[in-house]
């Protein structure tokens, strides 16, 4: 018997073996596949948000504002910030990652800041460059009270915008002023006339050494302290592990800032910067 032979035989008896041990082999036939109802049944099914009209929602018209120093993708200018009118939504919700990255986790100084979920922040008040003529020198920064915003002026007509906090009627500072020095992780002493407002603030007074740095405390991150005429005006600029606070009136006065927006700032503020606050 030939080789051919031999195991033409074999396989006979393989086969008749896992026949009798209650094996079958079963042999795909690709042919009967329905091409048609394989795609129907396999077509993916994309996210639509209720209550979108897509054949209404208005096309992007103006340059996606960019972090400084991130290229400008296409991907960027394609997706915007979070609840950017846009051509068309493909997939799952899309949040910015320019926008993500300037607003996720940072280690700093021992303290981890969390994470701000900006898919809850109004888009307007998510930092970004704008258009902003002004008669103030670069370097100068303007506290819009009226919008809930804060500008850093740029050259070329141009400043990088904020969204903020504010102080309830009748606890709100306005003028102009000077950035008289600037504190990283700083202590937060309540001011005499909180102290008798509000008792309960009384363990963090200047008499008993205020509180210490941390996620908890109410100046956040940063602080910018406020001077006119050589005197402290007692009003901040500071961040807040509040986010949500942010858009609204609701503080001592001070101008609140998200932790990871006040950290920008205060690298970008100058020495004495002037502050306008209308």
């Amino acid at each position: 018997m030939n080789g051919l032979s031999r195991l033409s035989a074999m396989s006979g008896l393989v086969l008749a073996a896992l026949s009798l041990s209650g094996c079958n082999i079963l042999i795909p036939d690709t042919g009967a596949t329905d091409p048609a109802r394989f795609v129907q049944e396999t077509y993916p099914v994309f996210y639509k948000p209720p209550g979108i009209d897509p054949d209404r929602v208005r096309p992007v018209n103006a340059p996606i504002p960019q972090r400084p120093g991130v290229p400008a993708t296409i991907y960027n200018q394609t997706y915007g910030i979070p609840g950017a009118t846009q051509m068309r939504t493909y997939g799952m919700p899309v949040v910015n990652p320019v926008s993500a990255a300037m607003y996720g986790e940072v280690r700093d100084n021992d303290f981890t800041l969390p994470a701000i979920p900006i898919s809850r922040v109004d888009p307007e008040y998510l930092r970004q460059e704008v258009n902003y003529p002004s008669s103030e020198k670069p370097g100068t920064i303007i506290v819009d009270t009226r919008t809930k915003h804060l500008y850093l002026i740029q050259a070329g007509g141009k400043a990088i915008r904020y969204g903020v906090g504010l102080g309830r009627d009748g606890y709100a500072w306005s003028g102009r002023g000077v950035i008289q020095w600037k504190q990283k992780w700083p202590r937060w002493t309540p001011p005499d006339d909180m102290v008798k407002r509000q008792p309960e603030v009384r363990a963090f007074s200047a008499a008993n050494g205020g509180m210490n740095p941390g996620l908890g405390n109410p100046l956040g991150a940063r602080a910018l302290y406020i001077f006119k005429n050589g005197e402290d005006t007692l009003y901040r600029v500071h961040g807040t592990p509040d986010w949500q606070s942010i858009g609204k009136a609701v503080s001592s006065g001070c101008v609140r800032m998200m932790n990871q927006d006040v950290m920008d700032l205060y690298e970008r503020v100058p020495a004495k910067a002037e502050i306008v606050v209308m």
